[in-house]
């Protein structure tokens, strides 16, 4: 793995008194032994048994969980086949149970198939779970979510949500970008991901620089730290994250809000809806359309814009409201299904 800047620590807080200003840090921290007190991550610290034992007590057996399931020769890498049209892994859906106490009998096997069930929501799932492992976001409300797995590589991406992510079992190695090394990292397809978001194409544990020149400046910018049972890292909106599970028996928890009204549609929408009708346009009308852009969203000052109309007569031009995203939502849809 490459060396990082080590991301700057703060310890002694605790997950229910975590000051905002924390939670709103433009800057990736991590929180020494925030959650350290947590059941789970006392059970971890005991032993894998004990761990399993404390999420089956949650477990309601009501629905399957989606596992991740890859040949020992992915080496954890879940990530596409060679020509990036496939992946090197199958889904399958599975008690969580089972996916337990799977993850059990390969403890001691050297290479065992990669087992990833990821992103499962924690009061779907196992209910009850977060009263006896609670942490107080400040009136947020976050979406929780659990991470199961062996060891395992997810190739660096972004998130549009803050992320507060907390190693309850296991060990994690966390690697970040600022989101201004987007042209330094080889992301792949937009519209065709491993998981939803686009990653990296760069093997961190084996870079071909040939390849990927660019990503040497990357690593000049790259921040890192090695998480042990009961510590935390809060990765800022759109801060690229590459995240290694690196024991046989790994679990995370992590909490993701946006600072934004939740009636604001996700930007990537917007990028999609550029890419479709903009990017591809004369040189002369891209520039025209450049523009237009910065004079409405980019550069927009609303007394430069629509000083000119009437407010009540403002509609889009006025500051969005849950109103106007509703309207223009409807408005787009009818556009885009013409």
């Amino acid at each position: 793995m490459p060396v990082a800047e080590p991301i700057r620590e703060i310890a002694g807080l605790a997950p229910d008194a975590l000051p905002d200003e924390v939670l709103r840090s433009p800057e990736p921290l991590v929180l020494r032994d925030l959650v350290g007190r947590w059941p789970m991550v006392q059970a971890a610290r005991r032993s894998v048994p004990a761990a399993i034992a404390y999420l089956k007590r949650f477990d309601h057996g009501g629905m399957p969980v989606v596992a991740t399931v890859a040949p020992p020769e992915a080496a954890g890498r879940v990530f596409y086949d060679e020509d990036i049209d496939g992946f090197n892994f199958r889904r399958e859906k599975i008690p969580l149970a089972v996916a337990l106490d799977t993850l059990r009998k390969y403890l001691d096997d050297p290479a065992p198939p990669s087992i990833y069930v990821a992103s499962t929501t924690v009061d779907t799932f196992l209910p009850g779970f977060r009263g006896e492992n609670a942490i107080d976001l400040g009136g947020r409300d976050p979406l929780a979510s659990i991470w199961i797995g062996n060891r395992s590589r997810i190739p660096a991406h972004q998130d549009v949500p803050d992320n507060l992510a907390c190693v309850v079992a296991g060990r994690r190695r966390v690697t970040l970008f600022p989101p201004s090394q987007l042209e330094n990292l080889y992301i792949g397809p937009l519209d065709h991901t491993p998981a939803g978001q686009a990653v990296s194409l760069v093997d961190f544990h084996a870079p071909d620089h040939a390849r990927f020149p660019k990503f040497a400046e990357a690593l000049r910018h790259a921040r890192g730290a090695v998480l042990e049972p009961g510590d935390a890292v809060l990765i800022p909106s759109m801060w690229w994250h590459h995240m290694e599970g690196l024991e046989a028996f790994n679990v995370l928890v992590n909490y993701w809000w946006r600072q934004s009204p939740a009636w604001m549609d996700t930007p990537m929408n917007a990028l999609m809806l550029a890419i479709m009708s903009v990017r591809d346009l004369p040189p002369v009308e891209r520039a025209i359309w450049k523009d237009v852009f910065a004079h409405y969203v980019f550069d927009y000052d609303e007394a430069e814009a629509a000083g000119h109309i009437p407010e009540p007569a403002r509609r889009a031009l006025a500051p969005m409201d849950e109103a106007r995203v509703r309207h223009l939502r409807a408005l787009l849809l009818r556009r885009l299904d013409r």
